[in-house]
């Protein structure tokens, strides 16, 4: 699947950061089943990589991802541990040409329109506008739709639940990336069932924006 067909799949990605390794699994079975099946694992942990392989194993009809890549060998890590797509906050050449060589779709970072540029010569047209709320939030992406009809965004940074509807209504946003549906505190009490709440209520807010 390209990043679009992934995208298409959870219009709400939750972006984790991962502390313990027994927690992949049942929170990977607790997203997927509140409705959540592409699920982002940012590389900021030092079992990021084996969460991502957990997950897999553990369920493997979620789409599972790696975040926060910001090395060219961050690229053969996560491909090593079974990532399926890529997440980086920017994009440099060197971090582009790691991508091409790599097995797995990426969604590359943005903030401004001199970056959508460079990554629609470098072949995207899929972005993860971050951090969205600080660079100008909805009110920037209406502005962008109109030099940039063809792209289309994944905003993430500051995304809640909130003000999530607000970003899944503009038409150039496939899907918004935030960290509200599994939070820190929900994790380290093992409180599957709150988080399981969360997720169906973000799988379920999307579902009535993007039908609207």
């Amino acid at each position: 699947m390209n990043i679009r067909e992934i995208l298409a799949r959870s219009p709400v990605v939750p972006v984790l950061v991962i502390e313990r390794l027994e927690h992949a699994a049942p929170l990977a079975r607790t997203l997927v089943a509140g409705g959540l099946s592409v699920l982002e694992v940012t590389l900021r942990t030092p079992v990021a990589l084996e969460t991502i392989r957990a997950m897999r194993e553990a369920v493997p009809e979620a789409i599972v991802g790696a975040g926060t890549l910001t090395r060219p060998a961050d690229f053969a890590d996560a491909q090593n541990a079974g990532a399926q797509f890529g997440v980086t906050p920017g994009l440099t050449p060197a971090l582009a040409a790691a991508a091409a060589k790599a097995s797995f779709p990426l969604l590359p970072g943005i903030a401004t329109a001199s970056e959508i540029l460079a990554a629609l010569a470098a072949g995207y047209d899929t972005l993860k506008f971050f951090p969205a709320q600080q660079a100008g939030g909805v009110p920037m992406l209406q502005a962008l739709l109109g030099p940039f009809p063809e792209v289309r965004f994944c905003p993430t940074g500051g995304i809640s639940r909130d003000n999530a509807a607000s970003y899944l209504q503009l038409p150039n946003v496939l899907a918004v990336g935030g960290s509200w549906v599994a939070p820190q505190s929900y994790l380290a009490r093992g409180n599957w069932s709150a988080i399981g709440e969360l997720a169906r209520e973000a799988a379920g807010l999307a579902r009535t924006f993007l039908s609207s």
